[in-house]
């Protein structure tokens, strides 16, 4: 009993550690919480007329940009928050404790802001040659996605070879394979480009120690309770 409450202690430690160092990300969290249950409790109509305004679409970006620049990162376009908590501790507060607060910001800020310029830009540029409806000037798009592709893309290199080239294929089959998809989406266009702007970040984290993966693993089985850890087998057993 003594030994599963100093398991439970030492767990609330660690998780308390964890949040501490990633101080931007849990309080986004908690806004980003307030705003999925105001989502949850307006009308289909309020809703849309609050995204509306802070959708990152080319009348807003040319009316008020950093309304919708920064208004946009508070909302959630799926309106379901528990994903995004797992997503953000993931991969988000390993960013922030492992670049510190400052950098975290510059890569997440420049995917989101860079990525949406270009989606937005080809949509412009669709509109004006007739290619893409008009009323694509007032879609509605809000969401972190373009801050944490960036970032996804940025945290390979807190990865040795060759996890790396493992990370690096996966997030790319993630967010560049909905270009193979035709037409091509500009939140496709957008996800592709804000990966790539985290993976031009290297210069930001040069020095940077990257992860012990086998002190991961070591660690991680002593927290595993005796009855999962491997055991020692006789050559007569």
């Amino acid at each position: 009993m003594s030994e599963t409450r100093s398991r439970w202690r030492r767990a609330i430690a660690i998780a308390g550690d964890w949040v501490r160092r990633a101080p931007i990300t849990y309080l986004w969290l908690v806004v980003l919480l307030a705003t999925t249950v105001v989502q949850h409790r307006v009308s289909p109509e309020k809703l849309d007329a609050i995204l509306g305004r802070r959708s990152t679409n080319i009348a807003n970006l040319l009316h008020d940009p950093l309304r919708a620049f920064f208004g946009s990162l508070l909302w959630l376009d799926g309106a379901y928050w528990v994903p995004y908590f797992l997503g953000f501790t993931i991969f988000l507060a390993t960013a922030e404790r492992w670049m510190g607060s400052r950098r975290y910001l510059a890569v997440g800020l420049a995917g989101h802001i860079l990525a949406t310029l270009i989606s937005q830009g080809l949509v412009g540029a669709a509109i004006q040659t007739g290619v893409a409806n008009p009323s694509l000037r007032y879609a509605t798009d809000v969401g972190v996605s373009y801050f944490m592709a960036a970032v996804i893309g940025v945290l390979s290199y807190y990865l040795p070879r060759p996890w790396r080239w493992i990370y690096i294929a996966g997030a790319v089959v993630v967010f560049c394979g909905p270009l193979l998809d035709l037409p091509v989406s500009f939140t496709a266009v957008g996800h592709a480009s804000a990966l790539a702007i985290g993976f031009t970040c290297y210069p930001l984290v040069r020095g940077k120690p990257m992860l012990n993966v086998d002190a991961l693993l070591k660690r991680i089985r002593g927290y595993a309770p005796a009855s999962l850890r491997p055991s020692a087998r006789h050559k007569n057993s």
